[in-house]
């Protein structure tokens, strides 16, 4: 099992109706999610914030930071 865990969520996130962690059958899928959600918060969210991802035993987190 993976996880895709988002770290230090913003209002954009939690308003966005996003789950704050998910599990996965793969390492894949869970890939697959976090870099989907990367695009996805870049594209839609207010742009006060930066995102990443790292990979960490299997298992994803994307960082939402404050823009500087």
């Amino acid at each position: 099992m993976s996880k895709v865990i988002i770290q230090n969520p913003c209002s954009c996130f939690l308003k966005s109706g996003l789950l704050q962690e998910e599990e996965f059958d793969t390492k894949t899928e869970a890939k697959a999610k976090a870099e989907k959600l990367l695009i996805e918060m870049s594209q839609k969210f207010c742009n006060k914030h930066q995102f990443s991802m790292s990979e960490r035993f299997g298992d994803f987190t994307v960082y939402i930071k404050p823009r500087r």
